[in-house]
């Protein structure tokens, strides 16, 4: 019997989308090509995978018990590459991702320190949100993700890298309305009160955490979620239009792009989100992921203490 991993892939490939156009996209191929594949595939295996419907494809009882196995054999493919790869601890390529509300912030300082360990060492990066980074990384595209914790996945690694904590941004005259003028208390997230509230589009993390420090629901009459970016978000709220919660990680960069953007510290305890970094189990790790994790709590470490000093 003659199954290759090529067919194995396209299968699931054509498993998970459903429809032989947006597979063969998927695996790089042309739709023939993939279909060719997927017929050598059932005439080896003597039954048929999938039943081809005209806007559908819906594994049959075979196929998804065939489906199960070739997951299992590309997995364990996907890790005997890894550690092949790392044996080395962490050289050779590195196919990294983060979050949007990480990246800008993290990634240059965090790439010349990687830089400056091995100039050798190929970084690939990837921006995404959480979602999309860990669907790229359980495939097998991403080595790690760094995101925010906890990543409520089975089948990862997750090591803490350091704690960024959340400032209320405004204009002057918004915080002074909120009690943060001059020698006032600082407020808890859940005292905001009836202040619009300006958020991230749906799908970044960032804004699940902010609604859940300051007890309010999607439905809230004073939630705005449609900003793209914290750039946009700075801006935003620099011009007057309405409050919004601020990483420390972010902070200082953002303040000095919108200088009318002022910020100001919670009560103890403050909000806070924890930064980690994420691996599959199944990947190998021959000290590449614990060298990594140190360099980039080493890091983010560096960045927040500085923020704390600029916003104390």
């Amino acid at each position: 019997m003659n199954i290759t991993l090529r067919q194995l892939t396209y299968f699931k490939a054509l498993a998970e989308q459903r429809n032989f156009g947006r597979a063969a996209e998927v695996v790089h191929v042309s739709q023939p090509a993939l279909s060719v594949q997927i017929r050598e595939l059932e005439k080896t295996l003597g039954a048929v995978l999938v039943e081809r419907q005209a806007r559908d494809v819906v594994l049959t009882p075979f196929g998804r018990r065939i489906l199960a196995h070739a997951e299992r054999v590309l997995a364990a493919t996907q890790a005997l590459g890894d550690a092949a790869r790392w044996r080395g601890g962490l050289s050779g390529q590195l196919r990294l991702g983060l979050i949007p509300t990480i990246a800008p912030y993290l990634l240059p300082t965090a790439l010349e320190a990687l830089r400056s360990r091995d100039i050798s060492l190929d970084v690939q990066v990837q921006e995404a949100k959480t979602g999309r980074l860990l669907a790229e990384l359980r495939a097998g595209r991403l080595d790690a993700a760094v995101i925010a914790l906890p990543s409520a996945e089975e089948g990862l690694i997750e090591i803490p890298l350091f704690e960024d904590r959340f400032l209320l941004a405004g204009s002057t005259a918004r915080l002074a309305a909120q009690g943060g003028g001059p020698g006032a208390d600082a407020l808890r997230p859940m005292e905001l009160g009836a202040s619009q509230l300006l958020l991230l589009e749906e799908g970044h993390c960032l804004t699940d955490q902010a609604l859940d420090v300051c007890g309010r629901g999607r439905g809230h009459a004073q939630i705005n979620m449609g900003a793209s970016s914290l750039s946009t978000l700075s801006r935003l709220v620099a011009a007057g239009f309405g409050l919004t919660l601020m990483p420390e990680l972010a902070a200082l960069q953002e303040q000095r792009a919108a200088p009318d953007m002022h910020l100001m510290r919670f009560s103890a305890p403050e909000p806070a989100r924890q930064v980690g970094l994420v691996r599959r189990e199944a990947s190998e790790d021959d000290g590449w992921f614990t060298a990594l994790a140190t360099m980039l709590s080493d890091v983010g470490t560096t960045l927040v203490a500085e923020a704390r000093r600029g916003c104390p």
